[in-house]
């Protein structure tokens, strides 16, 4: 029979359509299977049959062809969509040490510790038990809500100026 030239246009019988679908898939995921051998090119194809169904090919993979175009790609604001991510995420962190903040904030304004302190000549040894666990656990909030954030900001300070793969340098052990 051998290959004929073909009219390209919609195919109206179903199972037709079916069968050049699978005939094409496999021979556009040859071709590109050779680019990517012949080029060292990341490629990665995704097609829907006529009856739904999703195939795929990519090399090395197509998740990580995909994920190498999304962290390449920038939006309108000239960052990638890797750095938008980040950015939202210390935005976040930020505002809920903000609101930390505020807390704190309303305590020290409410002068309840100075309260406190006038009024400790008066307290029984249970309630004197009470305070030190009170005073302990403060201690420990705040130093927690110092070490996040310490981390903040450090993040902050990295997003300003990523670190880069290439930056780094790795010791071997030998």
């Amino acid at each position: 029979m051998g290959r004929r030239k073909i009219k390209i246009a919609f195919l109206k019988d179903k199972s037709i359509r079916q069968v050049t679908f699978s005939k094409r898939r496999q021979g556009i995921f040859k071709k590109a299977n050779e680019l990517a051998i012949l080029c060292g090119a990341g490629v990665a194809v995704v097609t829907f049959s006529p009856g739904g169904r999703a195939f795929s090919f990519g090399n090395p993979g197509v998740n990580a062809v995909i994920d190498s175009y999304l962290y390449q790609s920038h939006g309108d604001d000239g960052f990638s969509l890797q750095e938008q991510k980040q950015l939202a995420h210390l935005e976040k962190q930020l505002k809920v040490e903000k609101e930390k903040g505020k807390k704190v904030d309303k305590l020290l304004n409410e002068n309840k510790v100075t309260e406190l302190m006038l009024s400790i000549d008066e307290l029984n040894w249970d309630d004197l038990q009470k305070l030190k666990i009170s005073l302990e656990e403060l201690s420990h909030y705040v130093n927690s809500c110092l070490e996040d954030r310490e981390a903040s900001t450090s993040l902050l300070l990295l997003a300003e100026k990523p670190v880069n793969a290439a930056d780094l340098q790795v010791a071997k052990i030998a």
